[in-house]
């Protein structure tokens, strides 16, 4: 890791690190089926999940990593089971799934019943116990970007007039729950978000027209709920985000280079680092990270894809951060897999062997590089 002295300068994320989510056990799945028909209690699927956590996270520090996760292990959604857990916001079944290139998800949605807030959170529990068991490593949440409620969340019973009353009570949520979290010890926070994704591409720019959006105005207010909520956080509080185009069994949702809203991401964002999706010709050059204007913001480039099992030559990944250290210093320059490997508990097609081997190739390639960098 990269570390400095400095008064209120924050270290970076870890040289090779990782988004987060990890394939789950064969063992939980069948607990969680087991619980949904009532043939185990609550708790005992919790017995069952601790467990598996505590595996998982022996399996993170002996491949090297520096910051472990839960691996989203409690949650079926990568995004909806933290949004649910807001007041105002509640779980649904909407008639059709979420849809991927060739797939379509589970049928699950989210509404607004009331002004979102925040007043407690199981995930709080959920990170307390993640960092009981981290030892030396750094425990790490993952949430979604406050992005997905305004993109995700059904909003027809009307509670509120506009975005941007929603966004000043989303705002007030996450700095609450921002305040727990780092009163329970948190000190590396990264937030999910597809959204802009949608910006990515002509006809995702496009949609937002057909709704009689403005894409700028709308880019401009994902920034704002970003940044303020995040605004207070205190001096050594680590938050990143990553972008992703979407990741459900090995299939994406959308694609487009960062282009079109490069300036705002990699100008205009207040977040401490960015996990970035490079792994295939879906996201564009490195050209968009030349409006990058801070010394302080660490790009983690995402060239090893989580989708497939089979590992990328290593020199061409070498080759390729040299490519884009010539947009960003290679002392500013990250690399991790390009999401992680179950956004939802579905999975991607790809084994845990392979899953491993993964996490193993980029903490090799981050040691080669930075020790010659």
């Amino acid at each position: 890791m990269s570390i400095t002295t400095e008064k209120n300068v924050k270290r970076t994320p870890f040289k090779g690190d990782h988004v987060g989510s990890f394939l789950r056990p064969e063992r939980l799945k069948a607990a969680r089926i087991q619980q949904a028909e009532g043939e185990i209690t609550e708790e005992e699927l919790r017995q069952v999940e601790d467990e598996e956590i505590v595996k998982l996270v022996e399996k993170q520090k002996a491949a090297g990593l520096k910051a472990v996760t839960d691996g989203d292990f409690r949650r079926s959604w990568w995004h909806f089971d933290f949004l649910e857990g807001l007041d105002g916001v509640e779980g649904y079944e909407p008639e059709k799934g979420l849809k991927f290139k060739g797939v379509e998800t589970k049928a699950r949605g989210i509404k607004i019943t009331g002004h979102v807030g925040f007043s407690d959170h199981e995930m709080v529990n959920h990170f307390r116990f993640l960092k009981s068991i981290a030892g030396d490593a750094v425990a790490k949440l993952t949430i979604p970007s406050p992005n997905m409620l305004l993109f995700r969340a059904d909003r027809s019973e009307g509670i509120y007039d506009d975005d941007e009353e929603l966004v000043n009570d989303l705002v007030v949520a996450y700095r609450g729950f921002i305040n727990k979290i780092y009163e329970e010890g948190c000190r590396y926070l990264q937030f999910d978000d597809t959204s802009w994704a949608t910006f990515f591409s002509e006809e995702g720019r496009a949609s937002m027209k057909k709704k009689g959006q403005n894409p700028e105005e709308v880019a401009e207010l994902c920034a704002r709920a970003i940044n303020e909520s995040i605004a207070n956080r205190p001096d050594d509080l680590l938050i990143t985000m990553h972008i992703c185009r979407g990741n459900f069994r090995s299939t994406f949702m959308t694609s487009g280079s960062y282009e079109a809203v490069s300036e705002t991401i990699f100008g205009g964002l207040d977040v401490d680092g960015l996990f970035l999706e490079f792994d295939d010709e879906r996201s564009g050059g490195f050209e968009p990270l030349r409006h990058m204007n801070r010394q302080d913001l660490s790009i983690v480039l995402g060239l090893i894809t989580s989708k497939y099992g089979e590992l990328e030559d290593p020199e061409r990944v070498k080759a390729r951060i040299l490519e884009a250290s010539d947009y960003v210093p290679l002392s500013q320059l990250c690399l991790s897999p390009q999401c992680g490997f179950a956004s939802t508990e579905e999975g991607n097609e790809i084994t845990e062997e392979q899953q491993w081997k993964k996490i193993d190739h980029v903490v090799r390639i981050a040691e080669e590089v930075w020790q010659e960098g």
